[in-house]
């Protein structure tokens, strides 16, 4: 996403919005192995809300995942 950097002086600079990404190394406490998954901040709170599993689940069902 693109937008604008504003001065003091409301001069303005254009500017790009990055997603809040991590490299995090998750257990899968079925398979008895580590993933590691780029993720969100949002996504590691869903993670922990609803549980890994559960999670890959629905990410798989909505196409974010090639394989799992």
């Amino acid at each position: 996403m693109t937008g604008n950097n504003v001065s003091h002086s409301h001069h303005k600079t254009k500017r790009k919005f990055y997603p809040n990404l991590f490299n995090k190394k998750y257990f899968l406490e079925e398979e008895k192995r580590w993933v590691v998954l780029k993720v969100s901040a949002s996504g590691m709170r869903l993670i922990n809300k609803v549980g890994l599993r559960k999670a890959l689940i629905d990410a798989k069902e909505k196409g974010y995942l090639s394989k799992y």
